[in-house]
């Protein structure tokens, strides 16, 4: 091989290892203690449902945090979160129970990531009960150590053969 060839390979090779180093830091590896503060924040949800608690369910969403209900309705901020639930919980989820299944977290960066989480409600409805299940996708960041709901999407999963 000519010693030009040689060295065409040889920096080949280099561009390569430096393009995998490059993309390895990109990638987010989260410290244990994120993705323990990320599910603290789906657990969190999860028994202020159950308590019927609007205020304790709004509670780790920030302040003006983006929130899809089922239906498509977009409401903002926390206060609204609150008060939305509060009337939920005082009328048809009076009585409900849910239950919360993390099925994935994605890291975009040290201080943001993204949860998708499995609901599985059960209700009342006209003396009957209910069971429905929804996907939601969580948009959480940190700030000054502390993590709360920038975004939530909620959307209903369709029972099979429908």
């Amino acid at each position: 091989m000519s010693r030009r060839v040689e060295l065409l390979v040889l920096a080949i090779i280099g561009l390569l290892m430096s393009s995998f180093q490059a993309i390895k830091a990109q990638t987010p590896v989260p410290h244990p203690r994120e993705e323990t503060d990320v599910k603290k924040l789906v657990q969190q949800l999860q028994d202020a449902w159950n308590a019927h608690d609007g205020k304790a369910f709004a509670a780790p969403f920030a302040a003006d945090a983006d929130y899809v209900v089922v239906n498509g309705i977009k409401i903002k901020g926390r206060e609204e979160i609150e008060k939305g639930h509060a009337g939920i919980f005082a009328t048809i989820y009076k009585d409900s129970h849910n239950v919360a299944t993390i099925r994935g977290i994605r890291f975009l960066r040290q201080d943001v990531a993204i949860i998708h989480v499995e609901w599985n409600l059960e209700h009342s409805l006209e003396g009957e009960r209910r069971k429905s299940r929804a996907m939601n996708t969580i948009v959480a960041t940190e700030e000054n150590g502390k993590w709360s709901i920038a975004a939530f999407h909620n959307t209903p999963i369709q029972a099979e053969g429908r």
